[in-house]
């Protein structure tokens, strides 16, 4: 499964302020409907991001509070793509699962 969408970065409260994006809630509801049953702990799931012409692997994971899936931008891929706090970035997935 492919899912293409734009999101705003921001930056988790939570000590080590992880960048994140947060997957539109329908394309949330989709995965978790097909995919829930593959979850991790915590409801990660493995996937494979791609910001630009920059790919790697890496996981969402469920958030309750917000319903949706969070996407970690890791601090290399931030600084190879110039990607900033509250800037909006164009995003595609792919379920590795």
């Amino acid at each position: 499964m492919i899912y293409e969408f734009s999101a705003e970065v921001f930056i988790h409260t939570a000590t080590g302020g992880w960048f994140l994006v947060k997957l539109p809630r329908e394309d949330a509801l989709s995965i978790r409907s097909i995919c829930k049953q593959d979850e991790q702990g915590w409801g990660r799931l493995k996937v494979t991001a791609y910001i630009k012409s920059t790919s790697w692997k890496t996981s969402i994971w469920f958030d309750t509070k917000s319903q949706t899936y969070l996407l970690p931008i890791k601090a290399g891929i931030r600084k190879i793509e110039s990607i900033e706090v509250n800037q909006i970035i164009d995003l595609k997935i792919i379920m590795d699962n």
